[in-house]
C-alpha cells in the first residue's frame, strides 16, 4: 500500500470537494475543502481533508498561511515540496486577482471611498504598512505606493519619500493610509504627529494631504474627520 492512501475519490460522491465545486460552484466549499482540492492526496494516517484541516489549524486559518514560506509549510507532516508549491502558487494568484482594478481610475470622494480601496489589502497584514495614494485634480487614483513597512514613527515617515512620488506622478493631492495589525484603528500620538507634519509640508509645496486613514479590521478612522487634517 502506498503512503498516500487516502484520495479524494475515497469519499462518497456527494462529499468530494471537486465534484461539489463542479455542481455547486467554488463558493459552496469551505476553506479546508478548497485546500483539499489543491493537495489532492492525504497520507496513510489521514485523509486529504483531515490534512487540510490540520494545515489550517497550524496557521490559524488563512490569515497566517498567506505569508507562510516553503520551509514553514513543508515542516508540516505530510506536506512535501510539491504540495507546498501548489499552495503558495494558489495564494499568490488569489492575491494578484484581489489587487486587480478596473481600467477606469478609482475616484475617492470620501474617507469611506479611500478606506474601501485598501481595506481588504491592509486589514489582514501582520505588520504596519504606510501607503500613499496619489490623486489627480479629479480625485482619481494615479498611483499607489507603499512607502515603508514597520511601526509608524515621524523620523521614519520622511516627507521627502512621501512627496517624491507625488512630483513624479504630477499628483495634485495625496491620501496617506496605514493599518493597525491589532484591528483597532484608534490613532496614536505618532499617527497624529506624522499627519500634522505631512499636512504642513504639503501646504508649503502645494500638494494637499487630503486625509490620513487608519485601517483596522473592517473598520477605519479618518484623521480628517477627527480634525487633524
Amino acid at each position: 500500500m502506498s503512503q498516500e492512501t487516502f484520495l479524494i475519490k475515497d469519499f462518497p460522491q456527494d462529499e468530494r470537494p471537486r465534484e461539489r465545486l463542479m455542481l455547486y460552484g467554488a463558493k459552496s466549499l469551505s476553506n479546508h475543502e478548497l485546500l483539499g482540492i489543491l493537495l489532492r492526496t492525504g497520507t496513510k494516517e489521514e485523509s486529504v481533508l483531515q490534512l487540510s484541516n490540520r494545515i489550517l489549524q497550524h496557521f490559524d486559518g488563512l490569515k497566517l498561511l498567506q505569508d507562510a514560506s516553503i520551509e514553514e509549510i513543508t515542516h508540516i507532516k505530510g506536506i512535501g515540496t510539491a504540495k507546498a508549491v501548489h499552495i503558495m502558487a494558489a495564494i499568490e494568484l488569489g492575491r494578484r486577482i484581489g489587487q486587480l482594478r478596473s481600467e477606469d481610475r478609482y475616484v475617492i470622494r470620501s474617507p469611506e471611498d479611500g478606506a474601501n480601496y485598501l481595506m481588504e489589502e491592509l486589514r489582514i497584514l501582520s505588520q504596519e504598512h504606510f501607503v500613499c495614494l496619489y490623486l489627480n485634480t479629479k480625485n482619481q487614483v494615479l498611483h499607489k505606493q507603499t512607502i515603508f513597512i514597520g511601526s509608524l514613527n515621524s523620523s521614519i515617515v520622511h516627507p521627502r519619500e512621501v512627496f517624491k512620488e507625488a512630483f513624479r506622478r504630477s499628483a495634485a493631492s495625496i491620501i496617506c493610509v496605514h493599518n493597525h495589525p491589532s484591528g483597532d484603528p484608534t490613532p496614536s500620538r505618532e499617527d497624529i504627529e506624522v499627519t500634522k507634519r505631512l499636512k504642513e509640508c504639503g501646504r508649503i509645496i502645494g500638494i494637499d494631504l487630503l486625509d490620513h486613514l487608519i485601517i483596522g479590521d473592517r473598520k477605519y478612522i479618518s484623521l480628517k474627520e477627527k480634525g487633524y487634517v
